[in-house]
């Protein structure tokens, strides 16, 4: 099996990417929380016995620090500073108005005995653990109901040591589902930045039932034959900005997610507001931004821009099946960048997995408003692949200004979807021909905006020229 990501890894990465304005409407909510906000309270783990040395288990460290901690959370909040070492634990809870500080040098290590990993609930959107039924490991830094939360430092590094678990998933002899490595539910106010994590037991970074969540200048790391090890998924959460990460994963680098079937359609909690910018990476299995499988409590207003993926399966994969229910609408991709992908953009309408055997079959998902603007890539092998569903709707999916240097001689192979084009190369299927302009711009979401205030400044232009 290939070896986990070690620090010497993390030093082949980052080339970050200079500011660029972002003209969506809805993303100032990227600029809410200051990650550098100073609490006027402050420890550091080894006052409360914490050992650097990798082998001892520092988990009643970690829960005793941030239980004395909880203390000033009426009083402007504290923050915990984990110092340069290697610092192994079992899962440990957040309390509200804190701030996890890792030193640059500092390394928080996952238990690779589950023991460590306590056993939780099934989330109620999901009805049972996503791979087995019954509950689900905690995760390793976890939180719930919380206000105010800061997971942050000097490039310091979270280490899952997922290898463990990956041997379980391949061997099958998991007892529960496998933990993620940041969970938190039900919060508001989070911000996760300028860390690396490594080697997560199955998804990385789990903001689920918050609201105004933060993720940025982040390295998520994991080998890309690790299984699940998506990035950073955003599930039922409104108000989320992904900005500036570098992420190489075995399956998807972000995928935004809102419940399983008939338990999300009962949930019914969407994620919405969601802003994607400065995206870099590969994933050899999943894609690098994904939505769904599970969408059943609705996906929407999703803004993604300034994407790089190279080496990869596929770049954006919309995914659902019959039985989901729910909605994906007013999504809009723009400023990606391919490299030697092979596929730019697909539909999956047939992924198939169900929590149990109650989901409607007749609850079909709604798929309209998906607009990819400025895509341009080499060594493409199937420009799409949009597979949707025999009466369902997969409507006004709108491509405009893409060019790809497709190696297949089918480029394009599409299935019960509808749409429109404007100056795409190579030609898109029959479905997706007719022009977005002039009858059709008002459909395709987030174009009717650029097309007015294109014609608006074109006739302003004008004007002063007389």
């Amino acid at each position: 099996m290939r070896r986990s990501f070690t620090l010497v890894d993390v030093l082949l990465v980052l080339a970050f990417f200079s500011d660029a304005q972002w003209a969506v409407n809805g993303s100032s909510h990227c600029k809410q929380t200051n990650s550098g906000f100073a609490r006027p309270h402050s420890v550091t783990i080894t006052e409360f016995g914490a050992v650097g040395d990798g082998v001892t288990l520092n988990t009643k460290a970690f829960q005793n620090a941030i239980f004395y901690l909880n203390s000033f959370a009426d009083k402007g909040g504290a923050k915990l500073f984990v110092p340069a070492g290697r610092w192994l634990t079992g899962s440990f809870d957040l309390v509200s108005h804190l701030t996890l500080w890792l030193d640059k040098d500092a390394v928080i290590l996952g238990s690779t005995n589950s023991n460590d990993w306590p056993v939780v609930d099934p989330l109620p959107s999901y009805g049972r653990g996503r791979e087995l039924p019954g509950g689900r490991h905690r995760s390793l830094i976890y939180g719930r109901n919380l206000t105010d939360i800061i997971i942050t430092g000097d490039n310091g590094t979270i280490d899952g040591q997922g290898s463990i678990w990956w041997d379980r998933f391949r061997n099958g002899t998991l007892d529960y589902t496998r933990p993620h490595l940041v969970e938190l539910m039900n919060s508001t106010g989070v911000v996760i930045s300028n860390l690396t994590f490594l080697n997560s037991p199955f998804w990385t970074i789990h903001p689920v039932y918050c609201s105004h969540v933060r993720v940025k200048n982040v390295t998520i790391l994991a080998p890309l034959d690790s299984p699940n090890t998506d990035g950073i998924d955003p599930d039922s959460s409104d108000n989320v900005s992904i900005e500036d990460c570098y992420i190489s994963t075995g399956d998807d680098l972000i995928a935004i997610k809102s419940g399983w079937d008939e338990y999300g359609i009962s949930y019914g909690r969407p994620c919405t507001n969601v802003v994607i910018r400065g995206i870099i990476g590969q994933t050899q299995l999943g894609a690098g931004i994904a939505i769904g499988s599970e969408m059943s409590g609705g996906v929407s207003e999703v803004h993604a821009e300034n994407l790089q993926f190279f080496n990869s399966f596929m770049a954006i994969n919309i995914k659902t099946s019959p039985g989901r229910g729910g909605y994906v609408r007013n999504i809009y991709f723009s400023n990606v960048t391919l490299d030697h992908v092979d596929i730019a953009i697909r539909f999956t309408g047939q992924f198939g997995e169900h929590p149990d055997g109650f989901f409607d079959p007749k609850a079909l998902p709604k798929i309209e408003r998906i607009t990819f603007k400025d895509f341009a890539g080499e060594y493409i092998k199937v420009a799409g692949l949009l597979e949707g569903i025999e009466g369902g709707n997969f409507l006004n999916i709108c491509l405009s200004d893409i060019m790809l240097n497709v190696m297949s001689e089918s480029p394009w192979n599409c299935s019960y979807v509808q749409g429109y084009s404007h100056l795409v190369t190579p030609e898109p299927c029959e479905p997706l021909r007719e022009k977005i302009f002039p009858e059709h711009y008002l459909d395709c979401y987030h174009i009717s905006n650029q097309f007015w205030h294109s014609n608006f400044h074109s006739r302003g232009a004008r004007l002063l020229s007389w």
